[in-house]
């Protein structure tokens, strides 16, 4: 159990990470730092597009942008962060 307990946390943070990634690549692009026409940076920014955007679409529905700011990774990062801290409170490490 707590091997699968440890797997379920890494899942969390590899996705928070994936999380923030998107937000600074987003941010990137925007401010014109990089170029989308750049093949890498396309398939890096589709990939991370195709892996965020399911599970940020919802809360997008939810919470309006604020003065055009997405405030939506947030709000899945902070729920993220609470449900694998729930997961050890309740399963706690055996060792």
């Amino acid at each position: 159990m707590t091997s699968l307990l440890l797997l379920i946390s890494t899942i969390i943070t590899i996705f928070i990470w994936l999380l923030i990634a998107n937000a600074i690549l987003s941010w990137l692009v925007a401010f014109n730092v990089i170029n989308t026409n750049n093949q890498f940076v396309s398939t890096v920014g589709n990939f991370l597009y195709r892996i965020t955007e399911p599970p940020l679409r919802p809360i997008r529905r939810v919470v309006p942008t604020m003065g055009g700011l997405d405030v939506s990774p947030v709000i899945l990062i902070l729920l993220l962060i609470f449900l694998r801290n729930l997961l050890f409170e309740y399963m706690p490490l055996s060792m």
